[in-house]
């Protein structure tokens, strides 16, 4: 790290102090509830401080999420349409969700409805606008301090880029001149290797690998032509004002080699770093804990144990299993993240495009507040699924097709974007209210996602502390000591649908610490503090100073 860098970094810890001084005046002062709403005008209204990657991120799925041009299908318009909903500039106004980050489904020109296989990385698709739309999505994110990352796939590209039709007619008049004669990865049926999907070339002996489908040809990373052109699509974009990238399918560059695909990343993104120092770039890589913990050398990974309907904050919210399953899994990973990266963060999420939606795994909404309270009030940088603010659904079931897990947002108004090409979602089995219903209550997911962010937001302690776990003797009730610069804040949740009272004095996780009030509390219910007896009204958490 530079000087330069070092001093910003030691800069942005002073003002967090700051702010985190200010929220424990206004904890010390004012202990407040759910029931307290008033805590919340405590502040003026005021634009987004905070400078680092700790951020609530969106993800939008953008053919599906609105239309801006009448055609039914979602596109960049619809969403700078929609801006207000996301981020309206202000972190205190309440009117808005108040992410502070919005990832992008790709947008490149494809054949496909979900873009994942470009045929053009240098053209934004037609159904979804032009370049000038997508640079002002990007300045009106950076004017509300929201940061925008798009998804890129680079280890495979559409059989429709003009690359690949180059690449096999190259290798099928032997054309070892053609600069693309190497541009993908090919073997010859001796070559072929098992666990590996491939398909052959017509007339020759050159099979061409493809993991995911015919239609998506991997490229070739150890051809160095092919590494410089994708440092330049994501050059080209950054140089156009987004902030940094999804990267999709990052074990997939050299399928089945976990060091050299690291490597790979390793390179990439310190090439990237070094004329884009602030660049925010996270991997997907679907695989078990020890896989994804090794790309952290390259970059933070989504944390997929946390997601879905037998994941770990799903398990816990339904109270069904011990809590201190979860927390000791928050604690645990969390330290192997920041062991093997000092600067590296968790990624929490609950589902995403390639997931049922997890409204689907709760019998009741109840359970689905709780989820949503174990992993935003959690360290790291949480992403939250287009729609899983107003508790949509959508699965697979017995269907091929990930269109019905990315269905058309319901905005009930009018909004005419349609379910993707291939959904057979039955319409019975969505939700009967919209966005626009949920609004006018101040009892939805909705506007009880906006307060859970809110809380996230108001204390920046949540998303950077070291996190300690707490156990009560209760089966359904714990939480962590969380430190940060020199502060503690301590968290509990109770996972159950009924009240429990603590004794705090009787944690030996809490020896040596004294309790003046509660900060926050958000849940079904409420929670009282009474000398070192806390009681957790069901399927609450609470923040207690």
């Amino acid at each position: 790290m530079n000087n330069m860098k070092k001093i910003i970094k030691i800069a942005a810890g002073l003002f967090l102090s700051a702010l985190m001084l200010l929220s424990v005046v206004s904890c010390n002062q004012t202990p407040v509830t759910q029931d307290q709403p008033e805590s919340e005008k405590e502040l003026e209204p005021m634009k987004d401080p905070i400078d680092d990657n700790y951020r609530t991120f969106y993800q939008v799925f953008v053919g599906s999420f609105s239309d801006g041009n009448g055609d039914g299908i979602g596109d960049l318009r619809g969403l700078i349409n929609r801006i207000d909903y996301l981020n309206d500039g202000n972190i205190n106004s309440g009117k808005s969700l108040g992410v502070q980050g919005i990832w992008l489904s790709p947008i490149f020109s494809s054949p496909s409805y979900h873009k994942y296989d470009a045929s053009n990385y240098y053209k934004v698709d037609w159904r979804f606008g032009e370049e000038k739309d997508l640079v002002e999505l990007a300045n009106i994110c950076e004017e509300r301090n929201i940061k925008l990352i798009m998804d890129l796939a680079i280890n495979h590209t559409s059989n429709q880029h003009a690359w690949f039709q180059q690449f096999k007619e190259a290798r099928m008049n032997g054309d070892t001149e053609n600069k693309y004669y190497d541009y993908y990865s090919c073997v010859t049926s001796e070559e072929k290797q098992g666990g590996i999907q491939y398909q052959k070339i017509a007339g020759v002996d050159f099979w061409f690998e493809c993991n995911f489908d015919g239609a998506m040809p991997e490229l070739n990373f150890d051809n160095p032509e092919v590494r410089e052109e994708m440092l330049n699509v994501a050059r080209y974009y950054l140089d156009l004002g987004i902030d940094g990238f999804r990267f999709d399918a990052v074990k997939y560059i050299y399928y089945g080699n976990t060091a050299k695909s690291v490597e790979f990343w390793e390179w990439y993104m310190d090439e990237l770093r070094k004329d884009y120092p602030d660049i925010y770039c996270v991997g997907e890589c679907w695989s078990g804990e020890t896989e994804i913990l090794e790309y952290y050398s390259a970059m933070n990974c989504f944390n997929f144990a946390m997601s879905q309907a037998e994941g770990v904050v799903a398990t816990a919210a339904r109270g069904n299993t011990n809590i201190a399953q979860y927390l000791n899994y928050i604690d645990s990973f969390q330290a192997k993240v920041l062991e093997k990266n000092p600067d590296g963060m968790v990624m929490p999420f609950l589902s995403n495009h390639d997931m049922d939606r997890i409204a689907g795994a709760f019998v009741t909404e109840n359970n689905m507040r709780m989820a949503a309270n174990l992993y935003l009030l959690s360290p790291g940088s949480p992403v939250i699924y287009y729609g899983e603010e107003i508790g949509m659904r959508g699965s697979r079931g017995s269907e091929s097709t990930d269109a019905n897990r990315r269905l058309a947002m319901l905005w009930g108004d009018d909004d005419i974007i349609r379910d993707p090409v291939g959904s057979t979602y039955p319409a019975k089995n969505q939700i009967k209210t919209t966005v626009a219903d949920q609004l006018e209550d101040e009892n939805s997911l909705y506007n009880y996602y906006c307060k859970l962010i809110a809380i996230r937001h108001k204390y920046p302690a949540i998303a950077r502390g070291d996190y300690n776990p707490v156990t009560t003797g209760e089966k359904n009730v714990g939480g962590f000591v969380i430190e940060y610069n020199n502060e503690k804040l301590i968290l509990f949740h109770n996972t159950s649908t009924k009240s429990i009272s603590i004794d705090l004095s009787k944690c030996k996780d809490l020896d040596g610490y004294s309790f003046s009030q509660i900060c926050d509390s958000i849940g079904v219910g409420n929670a009282k503090l009474e000398g070192t007896i806390l009681t957790i009204e069901g399927q609450t958490s609470v923040l207690v100073k």
